[in-house]
């Protein structure tokens, strides 16, 4: 299954959002604009769903119901995600879930459900608040898809949420984890444990896919080769590769001596091998040469052609967008403005449409308008 379609009401830079998905989709808009936010809806839901988590813990995480809803909602106390599933594109959903949460305005001040509702086709399986919560209101500071014994005729719902996969990886943290103490962040977002993640992974498919890489890795880093998986002495696994260089058997290297690029990429690689499940890229071109973010668009097709997986990509870069195989249905442009961010597909603007059916690429019809209006005085006004 696939996202096919989202709603969001008051979701922090969006007032309204109502938008139809691909399997392939690049967000495309200025700084500050909400691609982080756009993608951070997916990663709420799974955080929701997730074991060990729920609607308190996925809210705390984010700073309070405060922070996440929209400046520009006024007196609109909802926070309203809707997300609808299909087997593909422009299919009618198999599943639609939607959810509401406002804030309690004395006490506590906890989140809770002003209503959560699940449809399987045209059949409405859920709709809370019900006569038990009016009853027993305490039940709308949690939701059904959090709770196993509620969930059972809708779980491939939470579970397609709580599979939804996330990696932006810091190489400072991979290289460096213990130089970043504290409490670790939910879903390890920037890849701390990246090496156990690996290492926890079955011995075939670990191997399987470190080859894999290897074999891309040798194309953008030539003297790079015998990428492997390996434990210290005290049990702390490591990832470990040859470098050739004058020395007739080259010099094995650990992670820590591995450059930001070849980071990013091996975590790139392994997240696009890892699962089929939705999968959110952020600004995956960083630290990485021009010549290889130009190649990454193709990289993702072949790889949905062998697994269908849907890849939702926030990014800046006019190389990864000289792709002409992207199409304007596949890029959603956010628009900021007072009243929050709209988000629309590149092709329905109708000049955007004419340009890219006359031949041209994403990079020259669609990021021009994502360039802020006074760039040019950036220079002058810093150096006044």
């Amino acid at each position: 299954m696939i996202v096919s379609h989202i709603k969001l009401k008051n979701w922090r830079n969006f007032r309204n959002v109502d938008v139809a998905l691909s399997d392939r989709l690049f967000v495309v808009g200025p700084n500050a604009s909400g691609k982080s936010n756009f993608l951070d809806a997916f990663r709420f839901l799974r955080d929701i769903a997730k074991q060990g988590g729920g609607l308190q813990a996925a809210v705390i995480e984010r700073g309070g119901l405060s922070k996440i809803r929209c400046l520009a909602a006024r007196q609109d106390p909802d926070v309203e995600i809707e997300i609808q599933l299909s087997n593909a594109p422009g299919e009618p959903p198999l599943w639609i879930y939607s959810l509401g949460i406002r804030q309690e305005v004395r006490g506590h001040r906890l989140p809770y459900l002003s209503y959560e509702r699940v449809w399987r086709a045209n059949e409405r399986l859920l709709n809370r608040p019900d006569r038990d919560d009016e009853r027993d209101q305490p039940r709308q500071t949690q939701t059904h898809l959090e709770q196993i014994n509620a969930n059972s005729r809708f779980r491939e719902i939470a579970k397609f949420f709580e599979s939804v996969q996330y990696l932006h990886l810091v190489p400072q943290l991979l290289r460096h984890p213990r130089a970043f103490s504290g409490p670790d962040i939910m879903g390890d977002p920037f890849g701390k444990s990246f090496l156990n993640r690996i290492a926890m992974t079955p011995e075939h498919t670990r191997r399987s896919r470190l080859k894999k890489i290897e074999q891309a890795l040798k194309q953008a880093v030539p003297q790079l080769e015998l990428l492997s998986d390996v434990t210290d002495e005290t049990g702390i696994p490591h990832l470990e590769a040859v470098y050739r260089h004058w020395r007739s058997k080259g010099a094995k290297q650990r992670e820590d001596q591995f450059s930001d690029g070849t980071l990013r990429m091996i975590g790139l690689f392994w997240s696009l091998l890892e699962d089929d499940s939705l999968l959110l890229l952020e600004e995956p071109e960083l630290s990485l040469h021009t010549s290889i973010v130009s190649k990454l668009p193709n990289l993702i097709h072949k790889m949905q052609r062998k697994k269908k997986r849907q890849i939702i990509i926030t990014s800046h870069s006019a190389e990864l967008f000289t792709d002409l195989s992207i199409g304007g249905n596949e890029v959603l442009l956010l628009k900021p403005s007072r009243e929050g961010t709209e988000a629309v597909l590149a092709d329905s603007i109708t000049e955007i449409r004419t340009l890219l059916e006359s031949g041209l690429s994403v990079a020259d019809a669609v990021l021009p308008r994502t360039r802020p209006e006074s760039i040019h005085q950036l220079t002058w006004n810093f150096l006044d």
